[in-house]
């Protein structure tokens, strides 16, 4: 059985970053990070943005040359799933072989939440997580003209980006009553919804789907609840992730959604770490609330802060989260979380395409979307982190530089 000082179990970002970091802060022991795609660790947002739009190939996604691990002697175990954890021998189980390891770190993401109705297991249905479900659409594209896209969310508006600069006829169904609801304020949600009709996309909120009519094994298109059929040649699903935890809680770990961590992202388990999307935490940014975070942002910063503790440091996990998508030749910046905002402001003039939406709560500036105002995003960060009550009316003038505005 092969024993190592760190086995890390997941290779996209938090795993990537944790071995990064391990090298970086001087670890000399013996590292593995075990992955269940065949491909080195590689970043995710452009499979939906630039990867799928053929401006990337998938060697200018590699988060390191492939060389990279070898040269740090990080042993990569790829194409394998681990199946069980054995917390207090401290082995785990990978495809058939068994492994040792001083500490973990649980670094798995999660999988697409796919749909349940009928049809949802056929051949052109599709999600947007990983090399080979974009490598598959991108094979079909030159066949296809009707797509269907299934959630309004970040994934889902972005395929349907790139799908409308291809040219091909675009459906996206969003069974809320706006997109982005779960993760923006409505001014924004409204002006990316006019974006997207804008560029032709047939976007519908408050969509509610069937099924899905299957023909010789592929999808023919997306009934409704009201009766309407929707053609279709290819569907798209973007409806969220599943936190890949299985084995940890089976092997006894805290956590409902997700793994529960605390500051230092340890599991109620013994050296057993979680970071990234799979990590629930609790997040000052949230109010204190217990979260998961699906952000590149959070990812490498928990991976940091696991590290850290490994090494003998105790750094508590406290970053700002950040997020960004590209859309058209629209880039939006977040900084903080919206969530529980009591208030918003709107800064500066959509019909100009550039602007930003800032939440508030009792005063103070929680979180901003800022699309083309790469400023405003910049500085609005130390606000953020201040928790001042500032002073509304320069808010909302989007000629006073946010460094500038004074307190209420």
């Amino acid at each position: 059985m092969n024993h190592y000082d760190v086995v890390i179990v997941g290779a996209g970002h938090a795993g990537a970053q944790a071995a990064i970091s391990l090298r970086q802060l001087g670890f000399e022991g013996s590292v593995a990070m075990i992955g269940d795609e065949k491909d080195p660790p590689y970043e995710r947002p452009p499979l939906s943005k630039e990867y799928f739009a053929g401006d990337k190939s998938f060697d200018r996604i590699l988060i390191r040359p492939a060389s990279f691990w070898a040269e740090r002697n990080i042993d990569m175990l790829l194409g394998r799933r681990v199946k069980t954890v054995d917390a207090q021998a401290h082995v785990l189980t990978a495809g058939d072989e068994q492994i040792g390891y001083g500490k973990l770190i649980w670094a798995t993401g999660g999988s697409p939440r796919m749909l349940t109705c009928n049809g949802a297991d056929a051949s052109n249905v599709h999600a947007v997580r990983r090399r080979d479900d974009v490598d598959a659409m991108m094979a079909k594209l030159d066949q296809i003209n009707h797509v269907t896209v299934i959630g309004g969310g970040y994934i889902g508006l972005e395929a349907a980006a790139v799908l409308s600069k291809f040219g091909k006829k675009v459906v996206l169904l969003e069974a809320l009553d706006r997109v982005l609801a779960r993760v923006a304020g409505e001014e924004l949600s409204r002006f990316y919804e006019a974006e997207h009709r804008a560029h032709g996309v047939d976007l519908r909120t408050g969509a509610k789907m069937d099924c899905i009519e299957v023909r010789d094994g592929k999808a023919t298109a997306v009934l409704m609840q009201d009766g309407e059929r929707i053609e279709t040649d290819m569907v798209i699903v973007g409806i969220g992730i599943i936190p890949e935890t299985g084995p940890l809680i089976a092997a006894g770990a805290a956590g409902g959604n997700g793994v529960d961590v605390d500051e230092y992202c340890r599991t109620s388990l013994p050296d057993i770490y979680a970071v990234g999307d799979c990590a629930s935490h609790a997040n000052r940014f949230a109010r204190g609330a217990q979260i998961r975070l699906e952000s590149v942002q959070n990812a490498n910063d928990q991976a940091k802060t696991a590290v850290a503790h490994i090494m003998g440091k105790e750094e508590a996990y406290d970053a700002v989260p950040w997020f960004w998508s590209n859309q058209y030749d629209l880039k939006l910046q977040t900084v903080g979380l919206s969530t529980g905002h009591d208030q918003t402001i709107l800064r500066g003039d959509p019909a100009t395409r550039s602007f930003s939406v800032l939440y508030l709560k009792a005063g103070k500036l929680i979180a901003l979307d800022c699309v083309n105002a790469v400023k405003d995003y910049v500085q609005g960060r130390a606000h953020v982190l201040s928790g001042a009550v500032l002073d509304q009316s320069q808010l909302a003038d989007s000629s006073i530089p946010l460094k500038e505005v004074g307190l209420a």
